[in-house]
């Protein structure tokens, strides 16, 4: 009761549970933090070529479904920036931005 009256958003025991829950599946699926935070940088600068996002604010992690893990996402967009036609370069590649 008291901590939604001074705004606090979850108790520790939640948070740690919700940390130890990543520490597992990060743990399970033999992908580190550091092997997250590259796919996390390379998702960004692929994105941010199309749409302005807030970059500071992307989260991504691992989490376990029903079929076993998933890799979730969450990219607070902008606005979108499409200022020339989506068509891939002759090799396959996307165009450059």
């Amino acid at each position: 009761m008291f901590s939604r009256l001074l705004g606090r958003s979850a108790p520790s025991a939640q948070v740690a549970k919700q940390r130890l829950q990543l520490v597992l599946v990060q743990d399970r699926t033999s992908i580190s933090a550091e092997t997250l935070n590259l796919l996390k940088d390379e998702i960004i600068a692929v994105i941010a070529r199309y749409i302005e996002i807030d970059q500071e604010h992307v989260q991504v992690s691992i989490a376990p479904n029903n079929a076993g893990h998933q890799l979730v996402a969450s990219i607070p967009v902008r606005s979108s920036r499409r200022e020339r036609p989506l068509t891939p370069r002759a090799n396959g590649a996307p165009p450059a931005a």
